[in-house]
């Protein structure tokens, strides 16, 4: 397949198996350059196991795709070059300060050295971290290692950001100015794929897919999944859009 020019990411029919266990049940979907686009399951639906696929990280049982002009089936390894990815866990190492983390994924981004000194600035500046670059990074407070750990999967300069419940276990506060930084990348015509439980961060989407044991019960914007899901309730959010596919599927 061969994706639009206003496209980041599409898929068509995309399975992973695990031997009987069906994860991810021959999903079709896109993602337009540039766009917020939420992916949202509860646990156990096929979320990361999905964007561990788009990843480059699994390759999936069937199905055709590709991300950032990738064959998400034979170019792995172009495709994990081209992307930023940022894990629950946020993968930082705790005994390196916040300098030395993000020279470390610069080698590992194959990033030319004579670049890092302008890429280490720019994402210091970017992430607000500049006065703690020499800090050991079990020393930061949580919402700063969660800067740290986005600002070390954008130092390659990606077209699309992976975020795979970027937000778990963090403070509402931190969740807020997280969700104001990735609007601003956003503007910047990088394209943001996100997992998450929170609701009210995925209102912050322009669009959603909704996930459940593997399959697709909804998509499209905030506003038209409340719409669809919750017909003549005016009050309705999608908290209750959610609860209500869920349950719809389950039965």
């Amino acid at each position: 397949m061969i994706l639009s020019n206003s496209e980041s990411i599409a898929v068509t029919n995309l399975e992973k198996r695990f031997g009987a266990f069906i994860a991810v049940n021959k999903i079709t979907f896109s993602v337009k350059k540039g766009e917020i686009f939420g992916f949202l399951g509860a646990n156990g639906s096929g979320k990361s196991t999905t964007i561990r696929m788009l990843c480059g990280i699994i390759t999936p049982t069937s199905g055709a795709g590709q991300v950032a002009g990738h064959d998400i089936m034979t170019e792995p390894e172009e495709i994990k070059q081209s992307i930023g990815y940022m894990s629950q866990k946020f993968s930082l190492y705790e005994d390196l300060t916040t300098y030395e983390n993000l020279r470390f994924y610069l080698g590992i981004y194959n990033v030319p050295q004579k670049k890092w000194p302008k890429r280490i600035d720019w994402v210091l500046n970017m992430t607000r971290l500049t006065e703690a670059k020499r800090r050991l990074t079990r020393e930061l407070p949580p919402g700063w290692r969660q800067r740290l750990a986005l600002g070390c999967s954008l130092l390659h300069k990606p077209d699309i950001l992976f975020l795979d419940e970027p937000t778990s276990g963090v403070d509402p506060v931190t969740r807020r100015h997280f969700w104001t930084f990735i609007r601003e990348l956003a503007r910047e015509q990088i394209t943001i794929f996100v997992t998450t439980h929170y609701m009210d961060e995925a209102k912050f989407c322009e669009r959603i897919v909704m996930l459940n044991q593997g399959a697709i019960v909804a998509s499209g914007s905030p506003a038209e999944i409340v719409a669809a899901a919750c017909p003549g309730i005016p009050d309705a959010d999608l908290n209750d859009a959610f609860i209500k596919l869920m349950a719809r599927s389950n039965s």
